[in-house]
């Protein structure tokens, strides 16, 4: 049987559906400081909505392992089994706790590619680096410090090394490059967690303020965040690290034999992606869900690689009926 072409342009609105049905469910859980149950409400609805698109799909980007995640795992087969081969990176739930504690930038994600077009992360760090578009190719990179990264990155932007201002996750490990970075007299902007928004800030840093993110976070998380960078344009590079022979067992797992190696954006996700986010919480990216009587309202914004394309697309479902 002939192979299936991957119809970006068709199966681009499915996606969005997968993304808002996600979120809708995940709602009546903000703020109510259950992070599981908030969780389990976006992986149910993101994976019947999955299993509703004419699509013969594989999870390489998901919620764990199979022996560690019910639902919507590494390797799980999703779709109607009746389209084109692909694969699936997704988190039904990006900042579990953001949701929880009803604060900025909950989002949830999902990307979608031929098969073989995603990195198969394993769930280790990643050690991150990105930039927005227009600037030259490989203009910072992870071989340098943070400080020579800001140095850099200001140069190329023709202003001032305090004119820049870095995403970082807040968290112990960073200590050291946050005060190295302090010294450049750049501002940085910390976030409790989200690091997929984290990275996508840089495409729009005219409106979020933020030219570079960098620091160890989630390698799955570093897939989704390429996936995106791909669709906006910006530059971001990747590199495992492993804490342990488990973790290394992890990465051989998942068939990645060169354990230093530095991956591009390109590396991550080698084939036309597409894309697409729905704010859960008021975040810089997206609006949060509004709730009406009666009704809840979303933003997600969907985007295709192929294109460059980017689509912001409100919508407004009655409470009453199923998404």
């Amino acid at each position: 049987m002939a192979k299936k072409d991957f119809n970006d342009r068709m199966l681009s609105l499915g996606l969005a559906r997968v993304s808002e049905a996600a979120a809708i469910a995940s709602a009546e859980w903000i703020g109510r400081g259950d992070e599981k149950a908030a969780d389990q409400a976006a992986v149910n609805a993101m994976r019947e909505q999955l299993n509703r698109l004419e699509i013969s799909g594989v999870v390489v980007i998901g919620e764990g392992e199979r022996d560690e995640a019910p639902m919507l795992y590494i390797g799980e087969e999703v779709g109607a089994g009746t389209g084109p081969e692909v694969d699936i990176a997704l988190d039904p739930l990006e900042g579990t706790t953001l949701t929880a504690k009803d604060m900025p930038n909950a989002l949830t994600v999902i990307a979608m590619g031929p098969r073989g077009s995603m990195l198969h992360a394993p769930d280790v760090y990643m050690e991150k680096l990105a930039i927005g578009p227009g600037y030259p190719e490989g203009i910072v990179s992870l071989d340098q410090t943070p400080g020579e990264r800001v140095r850099l990155l200001a140069a190329a932007k023709q202003c001032t090394t305090h004119d820049i201002t870095v995403c970082v996750l807040d968290r112990p490990r960073h200590e050291d490059m946050i005060a190295e970075l302090r010294k450049t007299g750049a501002a940085i902007r910390l976030i409790t967690d989200g690091d997929v928004a984290g990275v996508i800030h840089c495409a729009e840093a005219g409106k979020t303020g933020i030219d570079m993110y960098m620091g160890l976070g989630g390698a799955p998380e570093g897939v989704l965040a390429a996936a995106a960078l791909k669709c906006m344009g910006g530059q971001m590079w990747g590199r495992l690290m492993f804490r342990n022979d488990d973790e290394k067992g992890r990465a051989a797992k998942a068939g990645i034999e060169d354990l230093d190696r530095v991956y591009s954006r390109d590396d991550m996700v080698t084939e036309d992606v597409i894309f697409a986010a729905t704010g859960v919480t008021d975040g810089s990216i997206l609006p949060g869900i509004v709730r009406e009587p009666g009704h809840l309202t979303t933003e997600t914004i969907l985007m295709r690689s192929k294109t460059g394309s980017v689509r912001r697309m409100s919508y407004r479902n009655p409470r009453q009926k199923k998404a």
